[in-house]
């Protein structure tokens, strides 16, 4: 005689959430999200400065978060912790991914719809961003003049000269190859870390060393890390670049920049140069 089937247990009712808080939301505390809505302040009329203007906050924060992940990279390879460093340029990779997106609201702009609000933005214009010089001085792309457009702001400013004093990220690098026996020359590993880094023979030999080698070695690794971050910069430099000639031509740039003219001889420049150089030699 069989068993008769026993029901199955009724399942439990899921937990309503929290709804009825002191003060204001936890989440609200930890994102400031009341914050960041409610700093939009437009100066046209026209609709379509939302949106220009939330683009450019949301750059903000995406260059905010990449300079997090290239000074812990820079520190990590300071402290020979290379996967460490990989790990943070991995993160940056998917959030220059994310930053490189942001150009899609902003890239089909025509001439007149840019125009619409263009005067509003006065004399602002996007190389005066802090956060964007810090990510370019971690590249090695130094130069003191770019502090000037900030004296007026004494924390930017100090942030600012103190990047400008440190060792780049890729100055990390190659300190690093010469600790782990390649010869990089005395005139590279003592240069002078508030100037441009320039390209130089000695690292280049190093890379193609390390590329005719493991491929999964460490260094190997490093260096398509490096080149990942690298690529996705000069992509981030075509596609102002693109947007730029699209919204405006050839026009001056606001704030008495050059505009496409100065944007074309960024998009021509390497990141990381010896990376890129090596590859013929291997």
């Amino acid at each position: 005689m069989s068993q008769q089937a026993q029901p199955l247990p009724e399942a439990a009712e899921p937990e309503a959430p929290h709804l009825d808080f002191a003060g204001t939301t936890p989440y609200e505390d930890y994102v400031q999200a009341d914050v960041l809505t409610h700093l939009q302040h437009t100066l046209s009329d026209d609709p379509g400065e939302m949106v220009f203007l939330v683009t450019t906050q949301v750059m903000e924060l995406w260059f905010t978060v990449i300079v997090h992940e290239w000074e812990t990279a820079a520190n990590a390879l300071r402290s020979d912790d290379v996967p460490t460093a990989v790990a943070a340029l991995k993160r940056s990779v998917r959030e220059l991914e994310a930053l490189n997106a942001s150009w899609r609201p902003l890239g089909q702009l025509t001439p007149a719809q840019f125009n619409s609000y263009r005067s509003a933005l006065g004399d602002g214009s996007g190389f005066q961003s802090a956060m964007y010089r810090r990510m370019e001085f971690l590249l090695g792309e130094k130069s003191a003049s770019m502090l000037v457009p900030h004296r007026g702001a004494p924390r930017v400013h100090a942030e600012l000269e103190k990047a400008l004093h440190q060792p780049c990220l890729y100055d990390e690098v190659v300190h690093l190859l010469a600790r782990r026996g390649h010869a990089i020359p005395a005139s590279v590993l003592d240069r002078d870390v508030a100037l441009r880094y320039e390209a130089c023979a000695a690292v280049e030999a190093a890379w193609a060393e390390i590329y005719s080698g493991d491929q999964n070695a460490e260094l190997a690794r490093l260096g398509e890390a490096l080149s990942d971050v690298a690529e996705l910069v000069w992509r981030w430099r075509n596609d102002h670049l693109v947007a730029t000639r699209r919204a405006m031509g050839a026009k001056t740039g606001t704030g008495g920049s050059a505009g496409v003219a100065w944007l074309e001889k960024r998009a021509r420049k390497n990141v990381f140069p010896e990376l890129w150089t090596a590859r013929s030699h291997v």
